[in-house]
């Protein structure tokens, strides 16, 4: 505790001088803020929840000066990269999470002194302990079968600036690792924290805005086609991985010149399924028939010069034999664009990583490529 304080006293000290000339780091800052919370227990199979579970959310920050025109599109967001550590509180049995993820914090509520904001971000985690039959024998850890995992996290805060530099935060935090099913066991783990926390900005917290008068973008209409693959292992941990396809048609209009909203057709067909159902002879010669989703889509995708952030929700149609299909199947995750032009035969070209979840539960990663014409 002295040692913070320490800390606090000298941000609060140089943050009070103020420069009478551009910084060099104006607009860049960090953040972080400390957690401490407790696993949430979804299963009645969970190895026994520790206590107290802890960590540190650090995010490196800079508030965009509209140097790009997308800054200025998306009235000069603030963009960050996200850097996670959490103890879990059991090492021999949880180990602990190191956690990297891309961030756009949200302005709820802005005001001079006081702001409310919220942050989401989806990005990969390091579990230090894994279910594992051989050579450790750590299989009373039956959460996660593989080290490298998606790592989410939500937050929400409420921040008092001190000044410009120097602002003091206080919140919550939620935390969920996973593999989406590429390795058995993933019951996933989820965590509940509270957080507290400072933010610091050594130059000026707002650099100098670039204003140009930009024109708006045509509310256009596109033909768009996306073709991914996951994987899914079934039955034995360690055994064989087996191909998900997923495919979606869909109709797009841009609006805003920043946002595009969408509605078509996604298919997902489960080659673990598949095998599954070969493996214990059920529906002999129309295994494909009981393997495949197909759903109507609606979603949204946030623009950020190159990058997509894509929130969709689908319902299904036709199901698959599994008990527990859902009647909706949210999918996220972030575009990237080889191809973004106005013009020409082909008008986006771009790459995708998404999350398909069966309700509140991942259900397979999807990586592949996509379309508009």
């Amino acid at each position: 505790m002295k040692q913070l304080s320490f800390v606090l006293i000298c941000l609060f000290l140089s943050s009070a001088v103020k420069a009478q000339e551009d910084h060099p780091l104006d607009g860049y800052g960090i953040g972080a803020n400390v957690l401490a919370g407790k696993i949430l227990k979804h299963n009645y199979i969970f190895p026994p929840v520790p206590n107290a579970s802890g960590g540190i959310d650090i995010s490196i920050l800079k508030n965009t000066d509209g140097s790009k025109e997308w800054q200025q599109r998306r009235n000069y967001p603030q963009i960050g990269l996200g850097l996670t550590y959490v103890n879990y509180g059991n090492n021999a049995i949880y180990g602990q999470c190191f956690g990297a993820y891309p961030v756009i914090p949200i302005k709820i509520i802005s005001g001079k002194k006081v702001e409310w904001t919220a942050k989401v971000g989806i990005g990969v985690g390091y579990m230090t302990r894994r279910y594992e039959r051989f050579p450790t024998w750590d299989t009373i850890n039956n959460l996660i079968g593989s080290h490298m995992n998606n790592f989410s996290i939500a937050a929400m805060d409420v921040r008092y600036n001190v000044n410009n530099n120097l602002s003091l935060q206080l919140g919550f935090t939620f935390i969920h690792v996973s593999n989406g099913g590429m390795r058995m066991p993933n019951l996933g783990l989820n965590l509940a924290t509270g957080h507290i926390g400072i933010r610091y900005f050594p130059g000026n917290a707002t650099p100098k805005r670039i204003v140009n008068d930009l024109p708006a973008l045509k509310n256009r209409w596109l033909i768009q086609a996306r073709m991914g693959m996951g994987f899914a292992e079934i039955g034995t941990t360690d055994g064989p991985m087996y191909p998900i396809y997923l495919s979606s048609l869909f109709v797009s209009k841009r609006y805003g010149s920043r946002n595009k909203v969408f509605a078509g057709l996604d298919h997902t067909y489960y080659g673990s399924l598949h095998a599954f159902l070969r493996n214990i002879e059920a529906y002999a010669g129309e295994e494909y028939k009981y393997c495949q989703q197909a759903s109507v889509i609606v979603g949204n995708e946030f623009l950020i010069g190159r990058f997509g952030i894509v929130m969709q929700v689908g319902f299904p149609f036709i199901k698959t034999m599994r008990e527990n299909d859902g009647i909706y199947f949210p999918k996220f995750g972030y575009n990237f664009y080889l191809l973004k032009e106005e013009c020409g035969p082909i008008k986006e070209l771009t790459l995708h990583s998404y999350i398909k979840a069966n309700r509140f539960e991942a259900d397979v990663f999807e990586f592949g490529v996509g379309v508009g014409l």
